[in-house]
């Protein structure tokens, strides 16, 4: 590039920025920041006998979120999953029990150690994950799916204790000679969407390999989730923490508190109970 085109694209870039607000301004010139220190390096792993293993941010909200309503279900995460036949339930155990051995946070619980939630990372367990057969094959054919998804909510609906474990659920439901589902629960607090994205990429991995008589296809992990979270806490701390909470603290210093009309009065302690009603929306007010 010339020299010519480099100057235009600067000036491009400036007059880019000059249409900025100045919150939108501060925001960019965080991420430029958060650029800049990209140099930081890669995660460390670190040893699991180096002391108490911090929580990650979002991980210690999920926590105290649990200490506030105990034995809540708010945050379970639950999915129901088709699976062509026919299965061959230890082997699917066995695919199960080696993505839990893989990944600590499958295996984590959660402590109080000098007054701050700490992971307590488990050794993999020596028997294969419980998987319970549910067989429906007994109910009319026109029964199964809603049988099968009105298992599923009841499992959703089952709370964690987060000191004690697992955070994670299985059950096999076999709907016909050739078609099972599998259902799936665990808490928040071990998984997330992309998470559960990996989970079923291994899934798929695993389970043939194995039903095929050969060795785990997945490489080792060189890293785990408590090496993520301590990292995350040495990154957020002294000047930079310091530095996000007064930005965040200006930021929303000024906010009206948002007073929703509410047809009962909202109790001090949330329920998290709701209900849905569906609503249709003319194609004009949606701009379609």
């Amino acid at each position: 590039m010339t020299a010519d085109g480099k100057a235009g694209q600067a000036d491009a870039l400036e007059a880019r920025l000059a249409q900025l607000s100045p919150r939108q301004r501060r925001a960019f010139e965080l991420l430029v920041e958060r650029g800049a220190r990209a140099d930081d390096g890669p995660i460390p792993p670190r040893p699991r006998d180096a002391g108490p293993l911090p929580l990650s941010f979002a991980q210690q909200r999920l926590w105290f979120l649990d200490q506030l309503v105990p034995g809540g279900t708010m945050y379970n995460i639950p999915s129901i999953t088709r699976l062509p036949g026919p299965i061959d339930a230890a082997v699917l155990a066995r695919s199960l029990t080696e993505i839990v051995r893989r990944h600590e946070v499958l295996r984590t619980t959660f402590s109080v150690h000098d007054g701050q939630p700490v992971q307590v990372i488990h050794p993999p367990a020596p028997l294969p994950l419980p998987l319970p057969l549910h067989d429906l094959r007994a109910l009319p054919a026109s029964a199964r799916t809603a049988a099968a998804a009105q298992l599923a909510a009841a499992e959703a609906q089952r709370p964690f204790d987060l000191r004690t474990g697992p955070l994670l659920r299985a059950h096999l439901v076999r709907l016909d000679e050739a078609e099972y589902a599998l259902v799936l629960v665990m808490h928040h607090i071990v998984t997330d969407g992309w998470s559960m994205g990996i989970f079923f990429r291994e899934l798929g991995a695993l389970y043939p390999a194995f039903a095929a008589g050969q060795p785990s296809p997945l490489p080792p992990l060189p890293l785990q989730y408590a090496d993520v979270a301590r990292w995350q806490r040495a990154q957020l701390t002294g000047p930079r923490l310091a530095a996000q909470l007064a930005y965040w603290r200006q930021q929303l210093a000024e906010l009206p508190v948002l007073r929703l009309p509410t047809d009962h009065p909202r109790p001090a302690v949330p329920r998290f109970e709701g209900r849905a009603r569906p609503l249709t929306l003319p194609a004009a007010l949606v701009g379609r």
